[in-house]
């Protein structure tokens, strides 16, 4: 299912989150500069083993590479990296979808830090359930993508919109109308189903950092309320 848009104006601009979009798209094509796409994810990418070692070396074409950033470092900027041109427009859409909305009730300063702490907690939980339950090579496999912590901001929707409806498209050309509670529901819970996989087949999730959405998305859910400034405008067909 695809997300095409939703049916909740906002009160002003949303600032922060087409600046969200802009530096996701800089960072984009900086990684796909200078030394290359692989290069820069295995350099800059999060590594659960960064928070409790040993990390294998990682090979790039050949080369070793065995000195990536510390888990403090990269745990910012692996959340607006990267690994494909798929991977980028489908997170900026579901952004750029749900994420005005959510600034329009958080305010603009709140929504940048609060969006922030939610990549974190996305990482941080990807980094647990990895380091318990995943093997020294799981833990070595550099984490990106900023859908941590735009899960974050999906929880947060869930939660501020449940009267909402998005427009998807769900096959080639069939275009449906669907509450944002199922759409998001659907969603979680196809997360969930995954991160079950992923537990004791980790190999059959595609590389899908299926838990930092899980952590992401539980944390906008349950911190939303407490920071909000104001509700969201509602509905408008």
């Amino acid at each position: 299912m695809l997300p095409l848009r939703d049916n909740v104006p906002t009160r002003t601009f949303p600032v922060v989150t087409v600046a969200l979009i802009v530096a996701n798209f800089m960072v984009w094509f900086w990684e796909l500069s200078g030394r290359g796409l692989d290069y820069h994810v295995v350099k800059d990418g999060f590594y659960p083993c960064s928070v409790q070692g040993p990390c294998e070396t990682v090979v790039v074409k050949g080369q070793p590479i065995a000195h990536h950033l510390s888990w403090l470092e990269s745990t910012f900027t692996s959340m607006f990296m990267h690994g494909s041109w798929e991977h980028i427009l489908g997170n900026m859409l579901f952004l750029w979808i749900f994420g005005n909305n959510v600034e329009d009730a958080l305010g603009k300063a709140r929504f940048i830090f609060w969006y922030l702490a939610a990549g974190v907690v996305a990482s941080g939980t990807q980094a647990f359930v990895t380091l318990h339950f995943g093997t020294v090579r799981d833990a070595s496999i550099p984490n990106i993508g900023a859908s941590g912590a735009i899960a974050g901001v999906l929880g947060a929707y869930f939660v501020l919109l449940p009267r909402a409806r998005v427009l998807t498209l769900i096959f080639f050309f069939i275009f449906r109308e669907i509450p944002a509670v199922w759409f998001l529901g659907i969603w979680i819970a196809l997360q969930a189903w995954q991160g079950g996989i992923g537990i004791t087949h980790p190999d059959e999730t595609g590389g899908v950092a299926v838990f930092a959405h899980i952590g992401g998305f539980a944390f906008g859910f349950l911190t939303v309320n407490f920071v909000k400034k104001r509700r969201p405008l509602q509905p408008t067909w």
